[in-house]
């Protein structure tokens, strides 16, 4: 059953939500038994000024679900692997980038092998954190659920296949339909996770939850789109990275597959089914509903 509406705008509650996922990754990373150096490097791809975007949706999803007790070790755990995948993706064998969130990747402000040990303990971490939340673990049998949604996504069938298949299109030009599948798989699983694992804490219909899936599903490959789209838009100190990486890379995109006035067109169409799955799970949606806009709309 869905939740009833939450009073006021989900606009007035995301810096509330941003502290709340702020001081639990900053608790997680300050744990005395980590290496000093590697628990540096740790904080610095994590903490900081990232949006956040993946950690608000689960806060959005979980006032849909009226749920609560449970929802910050999903939100910390989802941003850690989004922070893992980050330090990853800027490193040298994969897109080679000097700058995340306007300041030097990782390995350039450590060093390399620092980084790769940095986003393996970010990812083991994510999982630590959701098996051992006491919310969580007071309800077995749906903590279990949660942590498949994030391994799912996290691994060869969503984000690391993704991330395979990105590489190995580098230099040519691939179908509307193969462009599709990397963004799904890339950035689209991860951001469908941060919406459905809150899910799992609640009692909702099978129809409910499929509705909830089809948003949850297009909404990332909106979010994908609209970054794509903002690489040809924006600069480099707007973006905080580089915006010549995909460039750089020869890397296919929705722009440079369909071109960018049909990049945005079909960004704006898939925004349009996913709204209309999201309204009739009713107006407990209204934050779901704010993020969506935000991902379509957004300058960065």
């Amino acid at each position: 059953m869905i939740a009833r509406a939450f009073t006021g705008a989900f606009a007035d509650r995301v810096e509330t939500y941003r502290r709340r996922v702020d001081e639990r990754l900053d608790t997680i990373l300050s744990s005395g038994t980590t290496p000093q150096r590697l628990l540096e490097a740790m904080r610095y791809s994590v903490l900081g000024s990232g949006k956040r975007v993946r950690p608000l949706l689960a806060y959005a999803s979980a006032e849909l679900c009226g749920v609560d007790a449970g929802v910050d070790a999903i939100a910390a755990a989802v941003e850690l692997v989004h922070a893992y995948s980050l330090v990853h993706d800027d490193l040298p064998a994969m897109d080679d980038d000097d700058l995340r969130r306007g300041r030097p990747t990782t390995h350039r402000a450590f060093d390399e092998a620092t980084a790769i040990l940095t986003g393996d303990a970010l990812q083991a971490l994510a999982f630590e954190v959701l098996c051992t939340d006491e919310a969580l673990s007071a309800r077995p049998d749906r903590q279990v659920r949660v942590i498949r949604w994030l391994a799912e996504a996290s691994g060869p069938a969503g984000m690391v296949g993704g991330q395979a298949l990105d590489l190995a299109a580098e230099g040519r030009r691939v179908s509307e339909a193969e462009l599709e599948d990397i963004h799904r798989r890339k950035t689209g699983r991860l951001i469908r996770a941060a919406i459905m694992m809150p899910s799992e804490l609640a009692e909702l219909t099978d129809d409910e939850r499929a509705q909830l899936d089809v948003f949850a599903s297009d909404i990332g490959l909106v979010f994908q789109i609209r970054d794509d789209l903002l690489e040809v838009e924006q600069d480099t100190a707007t973006l905080g990275k580089s915006a010549a990486s995909d460039i750089d890379n020869e890397k296919s995109t929705y722009p440079t597959v369909l071109g960018v006035d049909a990049a945005r067109a079909r960004a704006d169409e898939i925004h349009a089914r996913a709204m209309r799955a999201l309204k009739s799970l009713g107006p407990a949606s209204a934050g779901l509903e704010w993020m969506s806009d935000f991902i379509l709309k957004r300058a960065y």
